[in-house]
């Protein structure tokens, strides 16, 4: 009996890219037998061994870059130069965790009453889970994968059914750069419940890294606490885009630019909400708008900026959500054109005149759309941009940089660009708070969520 199929799907030409094997709960779990048995043997490797298969797949990333440049915006759809920044980008996670594996960390100390020492030590969670959205096919990998190895951890990968060819891509390269067989172990599936469900159920999963919507992550947060399972969730967003009074208005429209439309407005962090003050906000919707009327629109092959939705239903979502603001009383100052192309393309869009308690300034827009609205204190514009059920990213540029961290310090965010529309870096703990999820990637803090951290009380006779 042949094997169940799916088919990826290029979402600018709406051609099929490649048909793949539609796993299931069996290979799920084969998975997971995998990655169980080849634990103890890489949980023992040498720090400095793990290190270096890292290093090595950094380095052959960088090697095949346009490849896979080519390969993520053939399944996702975004420009070419957008799919090559990701690559240097999700290259970065394996170089930094080469270098953090190698510097796993420790304690020693003398507890206040004497007689005993403390020797804290740090050892891998165990097998992790590990599911990553369709966005960042890329990034989103290695930001779980980096970590997880250099902390010693084993590995079962769930990508999106829309974008799993760069997912197996990674894992070739990291087989090329050394990594033992069953390791890593990607499963193609479009059965995402059933998969992850079946891997939170298995007693030797001890931990699962979720990028997601924060929906899904209460999901999964609820079935992993049947097992008390360590659980990272890097969920939902709805950033909100400030410009002071004193702002620098081309510093802030570049900064727009960058936080709005990287990959087409499909980032968690994108910024979704734009409060403009009312002093200067006919000025950065005039400068905003018309360099959004700019942007080119079509399929990466055409060197266009702007690629499509990911899918039909995403296409058919952000057409809903801003008609319904214009239905609400927002008005359309500029857009982009669209090419003539069968592709889930959307235009570039700015609304202006958005009514405070638009549906579409509280919910992730996921398109590029920016909804601008204005305000005129400080205390007003907190109370707005506060008003969120999400708490992953924001921006402020301010002439004022006393007032631009003051305003910073403010907002309920895990992370705050200031004067700058890109806040995503490797060395950086990435992460959110409220609803936009538990745990950080990252930085130090992301090798310590694949670790767990113990001591030994030791007698120290005086």
């Amino acid at each position: 009996m042949d094997p169940v199929t799916f088919e990826v799907v290029d979402p600018a030409t709406l051609s099929v890219v490649a048909t793949m094997r539609d796993m299931g709960i069996a290979e799920a779990v084969g998975a997971v037998d995998a990655a169980s048995a080849a634990f103890r043997s890489w949980s023992r490797t040498p720090p400095r061994r793990r290190s270096e298969i890292l290093y090595r797949a950094f380095e052959l990333m960088i090697r095949d870059r346009d490849d896979l440049a080519e390969l993520i915006s053939r399944e996702n759809g975004k420009s070419l130069t957008d799919a090559a920044g990701e690559v240097t980008y999700a290259a970065e996670f394996f170089r930094w965790f080469a270098e953090e594996a190698v510097r796993p960390g420790g304690d020693f100390g003398e507890p206040p009453a004497g007689g005993t020492r403390t020797l804290v030590t740090h050892r891998p969670v165990g097998v992790a889970a590990l599911v990553t959205p369709w966005n960042f096919p890329a990034a989103m990998i290695t930001r779980k994968i980096g970590p997880a190895l250099a902390a010693g951890c084993t590995a079962v990968v769930k990508p999106a059914a829309e974008t799993p060819l760069t997912a197996l891509a990674i894992a070739a390269l990291l087989a090329e750069a050394g990594l033992p067989d069953g390791v890593i172990t990607v499963v193609t599936t479009t059965d995402s419940s059933g998969v992850v469900g079946a891997w939170l159920d298995d007693e030797r999963v001890r931990k699962i890294s979720f990028t997601g919507s924060t929906a899904v992550g209460r999901v999964l947060l609820r079935h992993a606490a049947d097992r008390v399972v360590n659980s990272s969730m890097e969920l939902g967003g709805n950033a909100p885009f400030i410009v002071a009074d004193d702002a620098d208005l081309e510093a802030a429209v570049a900064g727009a630019m960058i936080a709005k439309f990287r990959n087409g407005g499909q980032a968690c962090t994108a910024a979704n909400r734009f409060y403009a003050h009312t002093s200067i906000a006919s000025a950065f919707v005039a400068r905003f708008g018309a360099a959004v009327a700019e942007l080119t629109v079509g399929p990466a092959s055409t060197g266009a900026a702007i690629g499509p939705l990911i899918s039909a239903a995403a296409l058919r979502r952000v057409t809903r959500t801003v008609d319904e603001a214009v239905a609400a009383g927002a008005r359309i100052s500029h857009r982009a054109a669209l090419p003539d192309a069968p592709g889930h393309f959307y235009p570039p869009t700015v609304l202006v005149d958005v009514p405070a308690d638009a549906a579409i300034l509280r919910e992730e827009i996921f398109g590029p759309v920016a909804a601008i609205t204005t305000w005129s204190t400080d205390e007003e514009l907190l109370e707005l941009v506060n008003d969120s059920e999400y708490g992953l990213a924001a921006y402020v540029f301010s002439g004022d940089l006393a007032r631009a961290l003051r305003l910073g310090e403010a907002i309920d965010a895990g992370m705050v660009g200031i004067n700058r529309g890109l806040v995503s870096d490797p060395s950086a703990p990435f992460g959110g708070v409220k609803q936009s999820g538990l745990g950080r990637e990252g930085a130090r803090e992301g090798l310590r969520e694949f670790q767990e951290t113990r001591y030994l009380s030791v007698d120290w006779p005086g």
